[in-house]
């Protein structure tokens, strides 16, 4: 966002008076419709808009929800004015009315909540001073574009937005290199923009640093809208995918395929158990870690050094900092717990 307009409209939220006495029981409802589709909008979603007095949001999200808004006060901005978004909805609050905060997927996720909390606290805002303030999850681009390939999510991911808008091009670049290293599945958020053409060929430089190019990648644009569109490829053929703002880019780990149209990430039971007849394999037991869990490492880490071999040449097998198995050796083996107590596991544990 641009400096001075930024100053501005900082300067414009600290001169809203938001003292107790001001206040008349206005509320801002901070909405996530999710992609798009009234079908996959939350009813919680659907009743905050119905009891609103006034809908903001930027041109396109207000759009989706047309039918939904005959009749109210409608504010409609550009894509680079949320700042200005959230003090409309302060000041309309603090006039006593129900206002709706559009952003679609999720508020919370690259969405409005965020500068929404930030105008307030510069205006002084505290729950006490009378303007209530919701959140409204709705689904992200995150999850609504992996329902559409498959299940690439199922095991560690992050998203990180391409936008340098916001963010300098460094911390960006950084963030991409550390997760294509970490073998995360990445959601690319914000990849590409009729301005913004080379950021999404740096993330792939970035990333064929550490993965193989053969890396399945799933393209999905305006997820769940009439111009729906998905595409497979590898990471070696991402950046000449059609790709604009609209597009979710899901870069896969090294265990993720692509089979019979479906991206599918294991979460990891090949590691424990026979997928032919289910028995664990040699060394491992249900509902326990993995011999190389923590504790199993940290045993074989210890027998390895006592073995000769040297701390940099652990730190280079395991691809982890050199202070962080130094410092691991130093501290020694814990000793064993003999409860036998069985552990309760989450579906999400294994």
């Amino acid at each position: 966002m641009n400096q001075l307009v930024q100053t501005e409209q900082q300067a414009t939220a600290e001169a809203i008076d938001i003292s107790p006495s001001r206040q008349s029981g206005g509320k801002i409802s901070l909405v996530g419709i999710g992609p798009g589709s009234h079908a996959h909008m939350t009813q919680r979603a659907r009743d905050v808009i119905a009891e609103a007095d006034t809908i903001i949001g930027y041109v396109t999200y207000i759009k989706l929800v047309a039918d939904l808004i005959v009749g109210k006060e409608i504010i409609r901005k550009s894509m680079t004015e949320e700042l200005d978004r959230a003090i409309h909805a302060l000041e309309f609050a603090q006039q006593g009315k129900k206002v709706a905060l559009i952003s679609s997927g999720d508020a919370g996720v690259y969405g409005m909540a965020g500068p929404t909390f930030e105008v307030l606290f510069q205006a002084g805002w505290t729950p006490a001073t009378g303007v209530e303030v919701e959140i409204v999850p709705g689904a992200s681009a995150l999850n609504t574009c992996a329902s559409l390939v498959g299940a690439p999510l199922t095991h560690d991911f992050c998203s990180i937005s391409l936008s340098d808008l916001l963010t300098p091009w460094p911390v960006i670049a950084r963030r991409l290199d550390a997760a294509a290293a970490a073998d995360f599945v990445c959601a690319l958020y914000n990849p590409k923009s009729g301005r913004r053409t080379q950021q999404i060929v740096e993330a792939q430089r970035l990333f064929l640093r550490h993965r193989d190019p053969t890396t399945p990648v799933a393209i999905v644009k305006s997820a769940y809208r009439p111009k729906q569109r998905i595409e497979f490829t590898t990471l070696e053929k991402m950046s000449d995918c059609d790709i604009g703002m609209l597009t979710t880019v899901l870069i896969g780990n090294s265990n993720t395929f692509i089979r019979e149209g479906r991206m599918v990430t294991p979460r990891g039971y090949a590691n424990k158990y026979s997928m032919e007849d289910h028995a664990t394999h040699d060394g491992e037991k249900a509902g326990r870690s993995l011999s190389t869990g923590l504790t199993g490492w940290l045993e074989n880490l210890h027998a390895d050094h006592q073995a000769g071999v040297s701390a940099i040449e652990l730190a280079q097998r395991h691809h982890l900092p050199l202070d962080y198995i130094q410092s691991t050796l130093e501290q020694g083996l814990a000793s064993p717990s003999n409860d036998g107590a069985t552990e309760i596991m989450m579906e999400s544990e294994a």
